[in-house]
């Protein structure tokens, strides 16, 4: 029970956090757009080995996230960003042609370390690849679901932290 507590008080408290700057740009601060601007993902090949057995194609069908600067540090570079927006992306065997489209549209508060490391305080799917021995994940590309966190380090380690139910999709184990 205390686990389904802390999850659903994570859940609105970055819903709350994505929400209070979006009915802020709705008021008009920031600007006409409220500091919300479109994140661009460009399609990008993975040889095979690097995170599935074989050589694989990532790929946005619909991107429409959007990211906001929330706080930055003194040089002007990125301390605190929101994300939100839909986003599902093709991933495609580049062997077989078999596809996956995952929902990665999940959002996000996200806080970046001056040595390059960030944070993501995340609600909802993500798609992130694991190379061997990278982090707590095997080798592979997946999509992470519901009240998570994952740490990137400077070195690029990866955690996934679920605060509640695991949800995880193995996309490689989609399109073998």
């Amino acid at each position: 029970m205390r686990r389904y507590a802390a999850a659903t008080a994570a859940a609105l408290c970055l819903a709350a956090t994505v929400a209070a700057p979006a009915a802020a740009s709705a008021r008009g601060g920031d600007g006409a757009d409220g500091g919300w601007r479109p994140v661009t993902y460009p399609p990008v090949n993975y040889p095979a080995g690097e995170r599935c057995a074989f050589p694989f194609r990532t790929e946005p069908l619909l991107d429409e996230v959007m990211v906001k600067t929330v706080d930055t540090y003194p040089d002007g570079s990125p301390k605190t960003e929101l994300y939100k927006g839909a986003l599902i992306v093709r991933v495609t065997n580049l062997d077989t042609g078999a596809a996956y489209d995952a929902d990665a549209g999940g959002s996000s508060l996200v806080r970046y370390a001056p040595d390059g490391g960030h944070v993501y305080y995340a609600t909802g799917p993500f798609l992130i690849g694991f190379a061997e021995g990278q982090g707590n994940l095997p080798r592979g590309e997946y999509v992470v679901d519901g009240v998570y966190t994952v740490e990137i380090t400077a070195a690029d380690r990866r955690t996934v932290q679920w605060a509640g139910e695991k949800k995880l999709t193995d996309v490689c184990d989609q399109i073998d």
